[in-house]
């Protein structure tokens, strides 16, 4: 049995597939999940209650954290350092393999320009705090010998939901509005596409050897922009390029008003300066060539309801 925590989300959703090509026997996990395969067991649970956690997680060989809590401090302080002490608990008592996905945001970000698995963990924001006490939590057990674990980290992503790449500048472009962007359109900003995370996520799970260490999931090295990224998804639906730059100190002091930019201010640095994520360990390892960004915002772009400009 291959279980999914949060198998409703944006990663968890499309993972539920792709373990398909390693077994029969899924079972998806969240308060209200919904089949992905025929054959999936679906098993309601809150995840934060302790007791659910273990009896969703109870039979299972490998455990995949995909939660997504609600993009909120106060909640990701409240529940991420539990629930990950509970899941490493729980998977030492069934001696079940965890595999933990993950973001880049526990980095020092004056490497943002070069990430790579060696990166220093070095937080300057208070959510990357947070990444860094759960992965640094994950580590030292896997150190102590205590744990079969593995860290799968993404870049930003680019998929169906949770997306700055769909909410900012594709859905507005197919409502003809101008595509938005964050503090500097002109650098670089390197982007995983979900179906990569996906796949390469339940490889690393179903992979014996890749245990006990950390892993940046396949993403396409191409050195685009801000800019480039709004041309392309432009070109692909047939659009004019027309985007609007928020001001790193709009997005500060929208903070004061809207929750959302209150959320986003810390990490806004992200859009500050270049952003590159290096996975050519994983590339090198099993031979994987990610998607290119315009066969990825294709496909996209179709499966959001519109029909990419075949020109």
């Amino acid at each position: 049995m291959q279980t999914i925590l949060g198998s409703g989300g944006a990663i968890g959703t499309p993972l539920a597939k792709e373990l398909t090509a390693f077994t029969d026997k899924i079972r998806l996990v969240s308060r209200n999940p919904k089949k992905v395969n025929e054959n999936d067991e679906l098993f309601p649970a809150d995840i934060t209650d302790p007791e659910q956690l273990g009896k969703a997680v109870a039979g299972s060989e490998v455990v995949y954290v995909t939660v997504g809590f609600e993009y909120n401090l106060r909640e990701w302080q409240k529940n991420w350092p539990p629930l990950i002490r509970h899941v490493i608990d729980i998977c030492r008592q069934y001696n079940a393999n965890l595999v933990f996905f993950d973001n880049i945001y526990m980095y020092d970000k004056e490497y943002l320009n070069r990430l790579t698995e060696k990166t220093p963990i070095r937080p300057t924001t208070k959510k990357g705090k947070v990444r860094a006490e759960i992965a640094t939590m994950i580590m030292d057990e896997i150190d102590r010998g205590r744990i079969n674990a593995l860290i799968a980290r993404s870049a930003d992503f680019y998929g169906i939901r949770n997306s700055i790449m769909v909410e900012l500048v594709i859905k507005n472009m197919m409502k003809d509005k101008r595509a938005m962007w964050f503090a500097d359109a002109g650098k670089i900003h390197t982007f995983t596409a979900a179906e990569d995370a996906a796949k390469a996520t339940a490889l690393l799970g179903n992979t014996p050897d890749a245990y006990n260490q950390v892993w940046h999931l396949p993403t396409d090295n191409s050195p685009l922009t801000g800019k480039d990224w709004i041309e392309l998804a432009a070109r692909i639906m047939n659009k004019k390029p027309k985007y609007s730059v928020i001001p790193s100190w709009v997005v500060t002091v929208s903070g004061l008003f809207v929750p959302l930019f209150k959320e986003l201010s810390e990490m806004i640095y992200q859009y500050e300066q270049d952003y590159i994520f290096n996975s050519s360990k994983f590339e090198n390892r099993f031979g994987y060539i990610p998607v290119k960004p315009e066969e990825g915002i294709a496909r996209l772009i179709s499966s959001l309801g519109q029909s990419p400009d075949k020109r």
